[in-house]
């Protein structure tokens, strides 16, 4: 099986190429390397295409492939120009999936739990959308579309997932996009108290990102066009996060809270219904605390090793 991934180089699809070899797939990289690291692609096999999702000429030009994984994108929430993110994220998706329906394959995407804002919790897929920032509205967008495409077309399967907050290797080159679990264990690890908006109560559905790579790559398998979630399930607080690194690093640093200067467009509180994901066979494995001590052991203090030798 031979399967494109577009944003292959990136956080999360740098992992999924990873699983899909360990699988035996063959693997095509598509990344114009504007939000991505070459070094995520250690070990890959996969050949590489370095282009921009938006050039349509280069659809054209590609190899017959067996799936698509579509993981290109602007992941930045903060990004003030909202022509951008909507353009390369809405334009570039249907460009992908109009790929897809040319050459008849599947096609699994990637959205947002960004698009239920500060909606009703557990967040449950038939739920009204309420996107609070451009990043959101434009996974909305492809949602809608693909729903639009669904219904018009008997089109191929097309698999979207709504993923929560992921957070785990590769992810160091996203710099302020990379989870709050990253930018937290930074600061504890070199001895700053941890700060976190006023008073650390809000809660999120973290994932690793090793169950959301494994969950997307067995996405390819189901035999239903639908929109799921990809989260645990279970929220946890911005303290609990604190608290375990501070275990995880043998640290008893206190939160330095301050005021929230995104308040009114920040989602406070974001639970996944994972009873569609149950259905498919294909939940999360890695609690918590499990995710972030693999994290931290086997990747993120082999950095600060790497780090201090540096400095030595």
């Amino acid at each position: 099986m031979k399967i494109l991934v577009t944003g292959g180089a990136g956080f999360i699809g740098s992992n999924v190429v990873k699983i899909l070899e360990d699988r035996g797939a063959d693997t095509i990289i598509l990344d114009d390397f504007s939000g991505a690291n070459y070094k995520n692609l250690d070990n890959v096999k996969g050949e590489v295409i370095c282009a921009d999702i938006l050039d349509e000429s280069l659809y054209k030009k590609l190899p017959q492939v067996d799936a698509v994984i579509h993981q290109a994108a602007i992941t930045n929430t903060t990004l003030k120009d909202n022509n951008k993110m909507i353009n390369v994220n809405f334009n570039g998706f249907k460009n992908v999936l109009q790929f897809c329906l040319n050459k008849n394959i599947k096609l699994v995407y990637i959205s947002s739990a960004g698009v239920y804002g500060n909606g009703i919790s557990p967040m449950k897929e038939e739920q009204k959308a309420s996107p609070h920032n451009s990043y959101a509205y434009s996974k909305y967008l492809c949602d809608w579309y693909a729903q639009k495409v669904r219904k018009e077309l008997n089109a191929s399967l097309i698999v979207g997932l709504r993923y929560f907050n992921v957070y785990g290797p590769g992810e160091s080159h996203k710099s302020i996009a990379a989870s709050m679990i990253y930018h937290l264990f930074l600061q504890m690890e070199a001895g700053k108290r941890p700060r976190v908006f006023k008073y650390g109560q809000q809660r999120r559905d973290f994932i690793y990102v090793k169950d959301a790579a494994r969950i997307t790559v067995e996405a390819l398998e189901f035999r239903e066009s639908l929109v799921l979630n990809v989260g645990t399930g279970t929220a946890r607080s911005f303290n609990d996060i604190i608290a375990i690194l501070n275990k995880a690093l043998n640290k008893n640093l206190e939160p330095d809270y301050f005021d929230n200067p995104y308040e009114g467009i920040y989602q406070d509180y974001t639970e996944a219904d994972v009873s569609l994901l149950k259905e498919m066979n294909a939940g999360a494995q890695f609690s918590l605390e499990e995710g972030i001590g693999d994290y931290v052991d086997n990747y993120l203090l082999c950095g600060a090793v790497k780090r201090f030798q540096k400095s030595a």
